[in-house]
C-alpha cells in the first residue's frame, strides 16, 4: 500500500492539532529545574567530585556539599571502604544512588568529562600531582595543604594553572576567617605602624628532621581493597604496611613536610599576607640548633622578619600568627572569639577592618565559597597557586635549612639558593614512574 501523500495543507493541519494538544496538556517542570523556592537549576550547578576523602577531607566534603550550587557526583579513592563510605554520605545527602566510585585517578579523570571541580584531600605526597593531573584534564581544584612536597612541585602547580586557565584554591582556610583577616589587615594597612616582625606557629609534634626508614612489610591486600601502588604515587617504592593508610605516614621523609610544613602551610601564608609578602619568600634563613625549627628567624627583602614559633608564647590555641609594629601588636589563632591585641581599643575596629577587606576584595569570608565563586567568575582565589607556592617555598627552605644545619640565602626571583649547590639539589625530589609531573 502506498503511504498517503503529505501535502502542505495536511502538514499544517496536523501541526496545528499537535500545538493545540500541547496547550491543552502542558508539560509539568519540577520547581528545582526552574530554580524556584531557593533551588539552584542544574544548569547553574558546579559538578564536583572528591579525590582521597577521609580525615580532614570529611569536613571538606560536608563543607562543599553544604553549598546548594554544588552537585557531588563521584569519589576516587584507593581504599574500597572509603569509596563506599563517601558514596553513602553523598547519596544520603542528595537522596539518590548516583555517586560513582573510582579507584584509579587516571580512569576517573579520563571518564568524567562532566566534572567541573575536584576536592583533593589525599595525603601530602599526592596533593600537587593530583592537582596538576586534574587541571590538565580541565578541572578546577580545591586541595588540602600542604599543597606541594617540594619547591619544584609548587612551581609546576603555578605553571599548570596558568597554562590551562584553571581556578585553584589551597586549603589554608584561615586566610578567609574574620579573626585572621582582622589581624592580617591591621598589619597590612599600617594601623600598627610599619610592621617589623611576624610570628608563625609550627606544629608541636614530630620534628624537622624526619625519619628515613619505613614500616615493616605486611601482606599486601587485594588491589580492589587497597591500591598500594597508587597510594605510593610519586614516592619511592616501600613495602605495604596498613599503618600508612591509617595516617602513619607522618614523620617520614618520603611522605611528609615535617612539623614545619604541618602548620606552617597555614601560618606562613597568614604571616606573609600581613607582611604584604605573598608574592615572594624570605631571602635569609637562620639555622637554630634544635629538632623543630622553633625560633628560626627568616628575613624578607623588604626588611621584615618572620619568626617560627612552636609554643604559645605569642597566642593562645593553634595555627596562630602575630604581627608586631611600633604602634602595638595583634594576634589570632584557632578558638578565639576575637583576636588578641596589645591595646583593647584596637578591637573596636574589628567590624570596620573586616568590612573594608570584604569591600576591597569582593571575597567571601567562607573559604570554600570563595573557591566556588571563582569557579564561576574565573577570578583568582584568595589562596591561589602563587600564594600557595610562595608560602610553601618558605616551608621547604626552612626545612632545608634545618636538614643542612646552616644558614641559607635564597633568591626568590631566580627561585634558587645562593652559592649552595647542596641546598639547590633539595628543591626537588625524584618521582617514581609513571607518577611524574
Amino acid at each position: 500500500m502506498r503511504k498517503p501523500k503529505v501535502t502542505r495543507r495536511r502538514f499544517l493541519k496536523t501541526a496545528a492539532g499537535s500545538g493545540a494538544a500541547a496547550v491543552a496538556m502542558p508539560m509539568i517542570v519540577p520547581s528545582r529545574v526552574l530554580g524556584l523556592n531557593g533551588a539552584v537549576p542544574p544548569s547553574e550547578k558546579i559538578v564536583a567530585a572528591g579525590i582521597g576523602i577521609q580525615g580532614r577531607g570529611s569536613g571538606d566534603l560536608r563543607w562543599i556539599m553544604g553549598h546548594k550550587d554544588v552537585q557531588m557526583v563521584a569519589i576516587c579513592d584507593i581504599q574500597k571502604k572509603q569509596r563506599l563510605a563517601v558514596k553513602a554520605r553523598v547519596d544520603a545527602s542528595y537522596g539518590t544512588k548516583d555517586c560513582a566510585m573510582y579507584m584509579d585517578i587516571r580512569e576517573f579523570l579520563a571518564e568524567r568529562t562532566d566534572v567541573d571541580a575536584v576536592l583533593i584531600a589525599t595525603g601530602d605526597r599526592w596533593h600537587a600531582l593530583a592537582s596538576i593531573m586534574a587541571m590538565r584534564a580541565g578541572k578546577d581544584v580545591y586541595t588540602e595543604k600542604p599543597s606541594c612536597m617540594t619547591i619544584a612541585e609548587g612551581q609546576a602547580v603555578v605553571e599548570t594553572a596558568r597554562r590551562y586557565g584553571r581556578v585553584y584554591q589551597t586549603g589554608t582556610q584561615r586566610v578567609s576567617e574574620a579573626n585572621h583577616v582582622f589581624a592580617i589587615e591591621m598589619a597590612r594597612s599600617g594601623r600598627l605602624g610599619k610592621v617589623h616582625t611576624a610570628y608563625a606557629h609550627i606544629a608541636p609534634w614530630d620534628a624537622a628532621k624526619m625519619r628515613t626508614d619505613w614500616h615493616p612489610a605486611k601482606p599486601l591486600p587485594p588491589e580492589d581493597e587497597v591500591a598500594w601502588d597508587i597510594w605510593l604515587g610519586p614516592c619511592p617504592w616501600r613495602p605495604y604496611n596498613p599503618s600508612y593508610v591509617k595516617g602513619g605516614w607522618r614523620g617520614f621523609y618520603d611522605f611528609h613536610t615535617s612539623c614545619i610544613g604541618e602548620w606552617g602551610a597555614h601560618t606562613f601564608a597568614q604571616a606573609q599576607a600581613g607582611l604584604d609578602c605573598l608574592d615572594t619568600a624570605p631571602v635569609k634563613y637562620e639555622y637554630v640548633d634544635n629538632d623543630s625549627g622553633d625560633g628560626m628567624v627568616t628575613h624578607f627583602a623588604n626588611g621584615t622578619k618572620m619568626i617560627l614559633s612552636r609554643g604559645n608564647k605569642y597566642w593562645r590555641g593553634s595555627c596562630g600568627e602575630r604581627f608586631d609594629g611600633p604602634e602595638g601588636w595583634v594576634a589570632a589563632a584557632d578558638g578565639y572569639s576575637r583576636p588578641d591585641a596589645s591595646n583593647p581599643a584596637m578591637l573596636g575596629l574589628f567590624k570596620q577592618v573586616v568590612g573594608e577587606y570584604v569591600a576591597r576584595t569582593g571575597r567571601s569570608l567562607d573559604h570554600m565559597r570563595n573557591f566556588l565563586d571563582c569557579v564561576k567568575s574565573r577570578e583568582l582565589t584568595v589562596a591561589n597557586p602563587v600564594v600557595m607556592h610562595r608560602s610553601m617555598t618558605t616551608v621547604h627552605a626552612a626545612n632545608i635549612c634545618m636538614w643542612l644545619g646552616r644558614d641559607l640565602k635564597y633568591d626568590p626571583v631566580k627561585e634558587e639558593f645562593i652559592n649552595d649547590a647542596e641546598a639547590n639539589s633539595l628543591r626537588s625530589r625524584a618521582m617514581r614512574e609513571p607518577w611524574i609531573i
